[in-house]
């Protein structure tokens, strides 16, 4: 069967670029549903972009590429779609941008707009072999028992990155990118929970904290959650995608606040009160009870000089440690690195050393921050590349 496009992948960005693409356009994927990722992201609300998304939101080698598409399909460009399919919509914070209903909502509205522009979809398809015969790319399949094989003038690489293999993942756009001469950076989990192997924070499991949290010299002030195996929470999840193995992170419990001052004031009134009493009115007391078997937090507020609260309040505002590990690509909201950019056009998302195929949404070395931002990139890069190919000459 001959198409004009074939997308390999029924996610944001693959659906996304099917609405622009133009007529005889297949987007095929081997999950059951399409919008896997979708559908499961923000507890099922879909934090579908963010207020204020812009190239400072994302990670890259380069970090230019992702200009280009991002000015020209904004936040607002994908809020007008949302709005005119009637999809209710409320900012939880910092610009997060969640369906009041269903991330169902937001499967049906790319459905429907796939269908308004003419695409196909078609799903349970095993992608055999890709290939180009010197005029078209080839790509080999198999449906519902049965093998054939399907041509077409543009190609476009839209599988998304390793992260959550249970729900399909694979490296199988980077083995096709390779094939056709791409590059492919280093890629690990990112937007993931932090590990240690000492399960140090098994006590306090479930504690909830709002903290600064610096890795690489970069920081995020957002909750941390403590777990078994570890450190999660947004602030944590945004820091990993920064941090290196071995690299300590730093904690600050106090991101708004000086406890230096407080404690001082506290020890002029009540200074016979016990240390761990007054600090349990500034953080969760189980995280002072642990804090207790790190720092020497033994006597009254009233036996604390002016030196020692300083030294407490410097470490409980500059809480370092070194994670064992993260959880992997199983919990990882992302994949960071991926195809290199500099074998991509921006404008086009197209291979420049090979015409017709295209690459978008987080298989390429665009990552970015927890809160939308990574939504937001697959209906921009969806689009550009969309827009490339309804305007590309047929042959």
């Amino acid at each position: 069967m001959t198409w004009d496009t074939i997308i390999l992948g029924a996610g944001a960005a693959g659906m996304m670029c099917a609405t622009q693409s133009g007529e005889r356009t297949l987007v095929m994927d081997h999950a059951k549903a399409a919008g896997e990722k979708i559908r499961i992201s923000g507890g099922g609300r879909c934090n579908f972009t963010n207020m204020y998304a812009g190239p400072e939101n994302f990670l890259s080698g380069n970090p230019h590429f992702c200009k280009s598409a991002l000015s020209r399909y904004t936040q607002w460009d994908f809020l007008d779609m949302v709005t005119r399919h009637g999809i209710a919509y409320h900012e939880k914070t910092l610009g997060q941008l969640f369906c009041d209903n269903s991330a169902k909502d937001i499967i049906a509205m790319l459905r429907a707009e796939m269908a308004q522009a003419g695409s196909e979809l078609w799903l349970e398809t095993q992608i055999l072999t890709v290939g180009h015969n010197g005029t078209r790319f080839t790509v080999d399949i198999e449906k519902s028992g049965r093998r054939e094989t399907l041509t077409c003038q543009n190609l476009v690489l839209a599988t998304g990155g390793k992260s959550i293999p249970k729900m399909g993942a694979t490296g199988l756009a980077y083995d096709i990118a390779r094939q056709f001469g791409l590059k492919i950076t280093d890629t690990r989990a990112g937007l993931v929970p932090f590990t240690f192997s000492d399960g140090r924070f098994k006590a306090i499991s479930g504690v909830a904290h709002p903290v600064r949290a610096t890795a690489n010299g970069t920081t995020f002030d957002e909750a941390m959650l403590f777990t078994h195996r570890g450190l999660s929470g947004p602030a944590m999840l945004q820091i990993s995608s920064y941090w290196q193995e071995s690299q300590p992170i730093s904690i600050n419990l106090f991101p708004d606040s000086d406890p230096f001052e407080e404690l001082r004031t506290r020890r002029q009134v009540q200074g016979r009160r016990n240390l761990t009493t007054e600090l349990a009115t500034l953080l969760p007391s189980r995280l002072v009870d642990h804090l207790a078997s790190e720092m020497d937090l033994s006597g009254n507020l009233a036996d604390q000089s002016d030196e020692a609260l300083h030294g407490l309040c410097d470490a409980l505002k500059n809480w370092e440690m070194v994670p064992s590990g993260t959880e992997g690509y199983r919990t990882a909201e992302v994949t960071l690195g991926g195809i290199d950019t500099d074998g991509l056009s921006s404008k086009t998302m197209e291979a420049k050393a090979m015409p017709g195929l295209y690459v978008i949404g987080e298989v390429a070395d665009v990552t970015g921050w927890l809160g939308g931002f990574n939504f937001q990139w697959a209906w921009s890069s969806g689009w550009a590349a969309g827009q490339a190919i309804a305007q590309r000459p047929k042959v």
